[in-house]
């Protein structure tokens, strides 16, 4: 696929980086993963996912999980799942109006970034499913390029555990606290009505803004 376009190009004319430019796309930019990308790929727990609605408006997520989150099935496709989240399907709604998407790896600690860009299409077999429980549904690209990224202005980050909401092996996790305010309860889907009343019971806005400014969310 084409690197730079126009705009691009004049930009890296007007900042004298034309020559630097055209040695990065010789060189750093690929259509498949390797083995060492493979394995940084599989070792995060997070990833950011770049989606485009209909209308051509961009949006950004944050996607965490285990690690392993997203599977490099060979040199030219990942799987990730797409795990319980606020209802409004965002990502996976864009993902069906506009397959291309940009995901963003980033080691906070080493630091390290990749960037992959690729086209994607949503299934939800069971067979696939069953690879990540607790998925709703499961996110299969097909790359167009991968590249690495200068990692100099990543702030680092000491890890510090697993999100208690991260499904487990039998696909099971706690509920969260948004989800257990009183005005929400009748906008939840049906089978979840119930979940705060086995999480403790109902709570009020001021108490879950509360939760949030004590970090127990």
């Amino acid at each position: 696929m084409p690197i730079y376009g126009d705009e691009q190009r004049a930009l890296q004319e007007r900042f004298d980086t034309s020559n630097l430019a055209a040695a990065f796309e010789a060189t750093i930019f690929s259509e498949t993963i390797d083995d060492d990308n493979r394995t940084f790929i599989e070792s995060r727990d997070f990833f950011f996912l770049s989606t485009v609605d209909a209308d051509g408006w961009p949006t950004v997520s944050y996607k965490g999980g285990p690690v392993g989150l997203v599977r490099v099935v060979d040199e030219r496709t990942i799987e990730f799942p797409s795990y319980d989240g606020n209802g409004m399907y965002l990502s996976m709604g864009n993902i069906d109006a506009n397959a291309k998407i940009g995901v963003l790896f980033i080691d906070m600690e080493t630091p390290r970034r990749l960037r992959l860009q690729a086209t994607a299409t949503i299934i939800d077999d069971q067979a696939t499913l069953a690879h990540w429980p607790g998925a709703q549904l499961v996110v299969r690209a097909t790359v167009a390029q991968t590249f690495p990224n200068c990692a100099r202005y990543i702030h680092q980050h000491e890890r510090r555990s697993t999100s208690q909401y991260v499904p487990d092996d039998d696909g099971t996790q706690p509920t969260p606290a948004w989800k257990r305010i009183d005005m929400i309860q009748p906008f939840l889907p049906t089978a979840q009505q119930d979940l705060a009343e086995e999480a403790g019971g109902t709570i009020t806005g001021a108490e879950y803004t509360e939760r949030l400014a004590n970090g127990t969310s």
